[in-house]
Formats: C-alpha cells, structure tokens, sequence
C-alpha cells in the first residue's frame, strides 16, 4: 500500500492499512541506520519474543469474539496468586506518586516542561498521546534517552533562552507500545512486536550510572495475567544482556482492559519482581468494556461527557484496584481527567480545574496513592487531593474479592443524537490531527487521544447495532441510528468544520479533514475497534 513521507500514514486517496502498522522507511538497513550495535542487541531478542507477541495478540481476538458469542470475561479460579500469602516491597524512590503527569514523548517542550512541573512522577508516551509514525517514534526514543539523562532541552521563544530539565526527585516512567501493535520494515519484511523494539531501543541507550532510578516501564492494553509473563521475561532477558541486577527494571501496569481488570491480582503475581503499581486507564477501559459488551443493547453508554466519574463500573473497577494493590504492597493510580485547564478562557479554567479537584478527591476517598494529569497548572491541586505520600497502610471497606464488574448504566447520563453528532465531530478532529502527526489534541477543551477516539467511534457503533433498542432520543423522541444517518452526521459535521477552519486552531488543511472524514467512518462501518 502507499504511504505518504510519514511512514504508517495513508496517502491521500488510499485505503488506510489494516492494521496499521509503523514502518520503517524504504531502504532501511538495521545495521546502518539503527545506532551502533543495537541490530545485534535487537535480533535475538526479536526472535524470542516476536512470536510470544503474536500468539499472545491472537488469544486476544479469540477472547473477544467469545464475549460477543455471549461468554464474557469473568474472574480466574483460585490459585496462589489470590490465595498465598505474598507481598511487594517498593523502594523509597517511588513511595510518592500523588500526582504522574503524561505526555507524548516526541514533544521536547512539553516533556521538559512536565518534569520541571513539581510533579512526583511524569509518564512520557510512545503510545496513545503519540502519532504512531516512524519519525516521530525516533524522536519519541531520542527524547526519552536525553531525559533519562537530564539531557533534554527546548528553545522558549517567549523569554529567547534554551531551557533544560532542573534537578528533582521527579520518577520518569516510560510507556512503550502495546502488545497489539506490531513494528514493521526493521529486519526486511519480518514483523516485529512494537513493544520489544521500544523497550529494546530505550534499554540500550541508557548506562545506570546515568539514571537516579532504576529504568521504569509504564505496561499498556494488556489483557490477560499471562501477559505479565511476556513482560518478566522481556524485563529478565534485557537485565541479562545489559549486566543489570535481576529485578533492576521496575514497571507500573495500566488496567485498561475489561479482561484484564478481572485477572489483576494475578497479573501483579506474575510480575512481582519488577511491578511497582496499577493504574485504571479509565478511558481506554470504558472503551474496553463496550467492545466486549457490544452485543447487549443495555450497555449502549449515553453521551461521553454526561457519564460521571463515579459511575458503577468504573468505581467497582477502581475499588478492587486499591482493594488488590494494597493487600500486595503496590501503589494504586487513579486515571486522566480529560477536562483541560486554558490559560486563554477563564471561565473553562475554573471549570476544569473544579472537575479536577473533585475527581481526584473522589479517587482519593476511594483510597488510591495518585492519579493522572497532563497540563502543569493541574499538579498542585492533584497533589493536594492525596494528603499524604501514599494510602498503601489503607484498605477500602466492605470490599468484595470477586464482584460483578459490569453493572448496567442505568440511571446515568443522556443518550441524544446531539452525543452523537459530537462524536463525530470528534472523531473527524482527531484524526485530522494523527495524519498532521498529533496523537493527542485539545478539542473544545477535552484532551483527546486515542482512547477517547476509540469510545466515541465504539459509541457510534454501537447506536447503530441496535436501532431503537439504543434508546438514542433528540427533541422530537426516539432517533433510529441507521448508517444513512451517521453518513448524513458525517458530511454535515465536515461542512460545519471547513466552515469554521478559518476560526479553529486545529492543525490541518481541508484535504486532511476531508481524509480523516473518509478514514474515521470507515474505521466505524468496518467494525475497527481496536486500538490502533
């Protein structure tokens, strides 16, 4: 298939791949073009873990297509991991985690800006928040090599004066990419797993005696405990090939899957020696939890930003999190508010930071050690929500080991097809941002990623499935979601945005939106769900 000069990027007029798929570009020679030695470094570690990668991506799918066959996830049976008597020890540097900031690593500027930001720990991103493009993942890798190293540097324009990373006890984690995405074009026409070219890439360019902390993984999308075999024995393989102590590379793991969030305890259990936390990916979990319930009718979610942060099955979700964490000895993180502080509309920045503080108050009544942000004038009111520099003394009351983690959102939020039509809009702009090589955008306040894409896009979906089944109402009562309607939605929400581009502050032209028109309800009619 062609692509334009951003390699994973659909040309203009082409079908989108499937998947998509970072590729290295044409004529790429590993052992030219990668740094020194890291082919060799790289081979091996490809042939081991590449295959366990795609065997593991497939159970995914079948997992899947056994929930909309009616068997949906459920609890594993008892087994050491829940029933033994086991523990975590996590060392002094990581004992405070109130507040991680995250960011798309390929934003020098932003990444300094968060680690000067007072925030105990910044995530950055080679995931979600980034454009999966290949040079953009090359400068992602490069940025997160010099700020391992306290090397990272941007030009402030405004004050005309390079600005570096200040000393702090600030821990860096890095996100690699999951293990549903594969990297193409390093050794010929051979696929490789994302995460094992990241992870790889990252390990290589560091020296211990570089670092204030142990090198710090940030585990996205998994799905299973027995992918936490994949990662202890990546992590195991790395120690050996660098000379590193066993146990050297610590990691937190993200909850952003419905399978995953019934196997937690025993994902902690395989990962003991390296796992510091677990973070419930709210977003990308929301989005989970309709892709495996895509089939029910009852579970077709009202408009996004009607659902409240405290809705059932996030907050069963986000209680047996700490329930779990605490009973082993690792911090629990809360997620990402998605309600954006400006600098430029006071009225919105008193909302946002309003939402803020009542959500991370919520995820700190519930017992948790910290939670997520990502703009610099939110750390403060964050930190504050956790009084203290961890719960972990702490567990939830009256908690149940084996609840039902899908409680049907009844009585929550309105479904209308005004939600509707702003998912598309939404879902438009934010694509029109990844073929500009923007992973994350601000949309009318929200930070979208990935993530929030990927539930607007399931939302539509779903509405669609189930007609009048979906409940989806306007002015006038019922609305029937048929695909002549959401194509209508789609031309009419494009014409309203080449309209108003003038006035936008989007990156783009009007062939890109125009594209990302096409890409988006394509990826919608196809059925493509899953997060790429």
């Amino acid at each position: 298939m062609m692509t334009d000069s951003r390699a994973g990027s659909p040309a203009a007029g082409s079908q989108p791949r499937k998947p998509r798929m970072n590729c290295a570009p044409a004529g790429f020679d590993p052992y030219r073009d990668l740094p020194k030695g890291f082919a060799e470094f790289l081979l091996p570690l490809h042939r081991q873990f590449t295959p366990r990668q795609q065997v593991l991506a497939a159970k995914r799918l079948e997992v899947l297509a056994q929930a909309h066959r009616g068997v949906l996830p459920d609890h594993l049976p008892p087994s050491p991991a829940a029933t033994s008597d086991w523990k975590i020890e996590l060392p002094d540097w990581c004992l405070d985690q109130r507040n991680q900031m995250t960011g798309p690593s390929d934003d020098a500027d932003l990444v300094v800006k968060m680690l000067n930001s007072g925030a105990p720990g910044v995530m950055v991103d080679l995931e979600d928040s980034m454009a999966n493009y290949w040079e953009n993942l090359v400068l992602g890798i490069e940025n997160i090599r010099k700020a391992l190293r306290g090397e990272l540097t941007y030009y402030d324009k405004k004050r005309s004066k390079t600005v570096g990373i200040s000393p702090s006890k600030t821990v860096i984690w890095i996100r690699p990419r999951g293990l549903h995405l594969s990297q193409g074009g390093i050794f010929g026409d051979e696929v490789m797993s994302a995460t094992l070219f990241d992870v790889a890439s990252v390990a290589y360019g560091i020296e211990p005696d570089a670092l204030k902390h142990p090198l710090s993984i940030y585990i996205p999308k998994s799905e299973s405990a027995e992918e936490a075999l994949w990662w202890r024995d990546l992590f195991q393989a790395l120690e050996r090939a660098k000379g590193l102590p066993k146990g050297y590379i610590k990691c937190m793991a993200l909850v952003e899957s419905h399978p995953q969030a019934y196997q937690m305890e025993e994902f902690l259990y395989n990962l003991r020696e390296h796992l510091l936390g677990l973070d419930l990916g709210r977003w990308d979990y929301m989005a989970s939890l309709i892709h495996f319930t895509f089939a029910n009718p009852d579970w077709v979610l009202p408009n996004r930003n009607t659902i409240p942060h405290d809705v059932a099955f996030s907050q069963r979700v986000r209680e047996l999190l700490v329930e779990i964490c605490h009973k082993r000895g690792v911090l629990a993180i809360g997620g990402m508010t998605a309600l954006y502080p400006s600098r430029e509309d006071p009225e919105l920045n008193t909302r946002a930071l309003a939402v803020l503080e009542k959500d991370k108050r919520n995820e700190a009544n519930c017992l948790m050690d910290g939670a997520w942000t990502g703009h610099p004038d939110q750390n403060q009111i964050a930190v504050d929500q956790f009084p203290i520099p961890n719960q972990l003394h702490r567990r939830p009351a009256n908690v149940v080991r084996y609840p039902d983690l899908r409680p049907l959102p009844k009585g929550v939020g309105q479904k209308s097809l005004e939600g509707t039509r702003a998912a598309v809009r939404t879902v438009i702009r934010y694509r029109n941002g990844v073929l500009n090589g923007k992973g994350a955008s601000l949309l009318d306040g929200y930070m979208e990623d990935l993530a929030t894409d990927r539930i607007y896009r399931l939302m539509i979906a779903h509405r669609m499935k189930h007609g009048a089944a979906a409940g989806v109402v306007d002015e006038k009562g019922a609305v029937v979601h048929t695909p002549e309607l959401i194509t209508r939605l789609f031309d009419e929400e494009l014409d309203r945005i080449l309209r108003e581009l003038p006035h936008m502050k989007d990156t783009g032209t009007p062939e890109t939106f125009r594209q990302a028109r096409v890409i988006s309800e394509g990826m919608i009619t196809r059925g493509e769900f899953s997060p790429v």
